[in-house]
């Protein structure tokens, strides 16, 4: 069973807890201390590090400065501010169906310029047919156990991908050649899905590279994610999305992009390998 929003927000304070508590200790000073350096009370120092009392942006920055980890600043205070949407857990959001999913991230779609996509497991949502995200949303719901709006979602997810082809965006995708080999929906599904990324490809704005089975591994396989600009990571696992924001964890999911880049074909080669994964469909 899968942690309710609540526990997970409580399990993201306590974590800030734990650093918070780790750079007091690497200062090698006593709550007392650090108390008095801050000018609060020792009831206080406690509470924020056994997460009883949530530290506001003011408390983290006083609590970095009198340890000497003002380095530290920045990242906290990111993570400290999305305690409670850091993890999103699928069920909850698609309570009501998941038409309302796709349309609540649409104004993130609009504000990013730079989009970095990797995919592990199935095509990238702003690349999905409407056929191809029909047949996907319908499994997930039939997983979940939550109401099966596939159509009506897959028409939003379909009209969400309009940032493709208007604004000022640039989208850099790359997908695991198994992407292209796991059938979701039918062989006309599956076709009409790796044709319409043929014509992606094309477009002067996307980039989209395939990392072939065959390719010496520098980064293994990883959960799928979407780098929205330099602001924000989503990963998305099996019970929720994880939204992060912390530059310094957000730099690491940027190394990771670019690393995977490097064992990547594009252009011809990744044309080549969509066609070759047509093909066997028979």
């Amino acid at each position: 069973m899968s942690a309710s929003p609540s526990s997970s927000a409580q399990a993201a304070r306590e974590a800030i807890a734990t650093r918070l508590g780790g750079l007091r200790r690497e200062a090698e000073l006593t709550g007392h201390e650090l108390a008095l350096r801050c000018g609060w009370s020792p009831a206080k120092s406690s509470r924020i590090e056994r997460a009883k009392t949530p530290a506001s942006d003011a408390d983290i920055r006083a609590w970095c400065k009198a340890c000497g980890a003002e380095g530290q600043v920045e990242d906290l205070i990111a993570a400290n501010r999305q305690a409670d949407q850091t993890y999103v857990h699928w069920q909850k959001l698609h309570r009501h169906g998941m038409r309302r999913a796709q349309e609540e991230v649409v104004p993130l779609y609009e504000q990013t310029r730079h989009f970095r996509v990797y995919c592990s497991n199935v095509v990238p949502g702003m690349l999905q047919t409407e056929e191809y995200a029909a047949a996907l949303l319908s499994t997930i719901a039939a997983f979940q156990g939550t109401p099966d709006d596939s159509a009506t979602a897959a028409a939003s997810r379909i009209e969400r991908s309009r940032a493709l082809h208007e604004g000022d965006h640039r989208f850099a995708l790359l997908l695991e050649e198994t992407v292209l080999r796991y059938r979701i929906g039918d062989e006309a599904t599956m076709a009409g899905q790796l044709g319409h990324l043929l014509e992606v490809m094309a477009l002067p704005n996307v980039s989209l590279g395939v990392i072939p089975f065959t390719a010496h591994r520098r980064v293994w396989p990883l959960e799928a994610f979407y780098l929205f600009d330099s602001r924000q990571a989503s990963v998305e696992m099996l019970t929720a999305a994880v939204n992060v924001t912390a530059p310094s964890e957000v730099a690491t999911y940027a190394k990771a992009f670019s690393e995977l880049s490097k064992i990547a074909v594009h252009g011809a080669a990744a044309r080549a390998l969509i066609t070759e994964a047509i093909t066997s469909l028979g």
